[in-house]
């Protein structure tokens, strides 16, 4: 091989080799993105926990981890209407088991639902739970107000109701459940 061809494999050897790091970057980034997700991790966990975290806006429920959750208003039930596209943003709180309450948690609340694709999803006060996939830490609350998929997305109060403050597009006269 001449020299100008050895030259030209090798960079198109560091620019596969590039590319599939930013893919397998990629892949860690949506993997870690709102812990407790299932959507890329495989089986739900044996239990989950719920538990309160205090806020600007007071008490708001967060899985065991510190993990913010939230209530979809388009659920009417306690089944969840969030699937597909919508469960990869908002990935459901789900379980093979049990749902434990932790701290400031009213654990006759809590109960279990059964979703779309046969997974059990955690609800508190008949409402199903969600994480946020841009909330990537502990306490985040980036999806507080938000409009996405239908309808409002909420913090949960440790009464089981819709923290309305302090979101982006907070309705005027507040959520009726």
């Amino acid at each position: 091989m001449s020299g100008r061809s050895r030259g030209f494999w090798t960079k198109i050897g560091v620019g596969v080799a590039g590319a599939a790091l930013v893919v397998a970057g990629a892949t860690a980034a949506t993997t870690a993105g709102a812990a407790g997700a299932t959507e890329a991790k495989g089986a739900p966990p044996a239990s989950v926990t719920v538990q309160t975290r205090n806020g600007p806006n007071g008490p708001y429920l967060t899985d065991g981890q510190g993990n913010t959750l939230y209530l979809f208003v388009a659920d009417k039930t306690n089944t969840s209407t969030c699937n597909g596209a919508c469960a990869a943003q908002w990935p459901p709180l789900v379980t093979q088991g049990a749902v434990q309450a932790g701290s400031g948690v009213d654990a006759s609340k809590l109960a279990t639902s059964n979703r779309q694709d046969n997974t059990k999803q955690a609800t508190y006060n008949n409402h199903p739970l969600y994480h946020f996939i841009a909330d990537t830490a502990p306490g985040q609350t980036n999806g507080q107000g938000v409009n996405a998929f239908g309808a409002l997305w909420w913090t949960v109060n440790p009464a089981g109701n819709a923290i309305t403050a302090g979101g982006q597009s907070a309705p005027s006269g507040g959520v009726t459940y």
